[in-house]
């Protein structure tokens, strides 16, 4: 299977609201009716304010990530000179085929033109098959950056130094 990452495109947001929402779902880690759920939805506003990526195979849009150079309001965890990356997610149908490996590689490539010296993100604990995935790319877990966005919910930070 070849998949192929590239900038969304505007027809596409919906369908990419969607599928982030369905992703996360999938895992229980947000209900389809959450604030959260509503924030995944708004690929204009991210589209406007951070970099929207797809992931397609053939003609099917299977994963999307977010990704936030210095500046942009969706950084929650990079400071000067770094660049992170948010709301991975990849079709429940098309998990275990390197696609979140591929949109992460986009961002590391993305981070690097741009200068950044480090690439962040955070992930709640119960993700651990993405934490094998960032382990395996660099990212290393940065603890003293966890943090807590809302009563109940623990993010994990990883780090790329670049």
């Amino acid at each position: 299977m070849t998949v192929l990452v590239r900038p969304a495109h505007t027809d596409e947001l919906p369908e990419i609201g969607e599928l982030t929402v369905r992703a996360y779902a999938a895992d229980s880690y947000v209900g389809p009716e959450d604030d959260y759920a509503r924030q995944l939805r708004d690929t204009v506003t991210r589209a406007r304010e951070a970099e929207l990526y797809v992931a397609h195979v053939g003609e099917r849009i299977v994963g999307t990530v977010t990704f936030c150079e210095q500046g942009s309001p969706w950084c929650e965890l990079a400071q000067t000179g770094e660049a992170e990356f948010r709301m991975l997610a990849v079709d429940p149908s098309a998990r275990r085929q390197g696609v979140a490996a591929a949109l992460v590689g986009v961002c590391i490539e993305r981070a690097r033109e741009l200068g950044a010296t480090a690439l962040l993100l955070a992930s709640l604990p119960e993700q651990q098959p993405a934490h094998r995935l960032y382990e395996g790319l660099g990212f290393r877990r940065t603890p003293d950056l966890d943090w807590s966005p809302a009563e109940g919910v623990e993010l994990l930070a990883f780090r790329l130094d670049l």
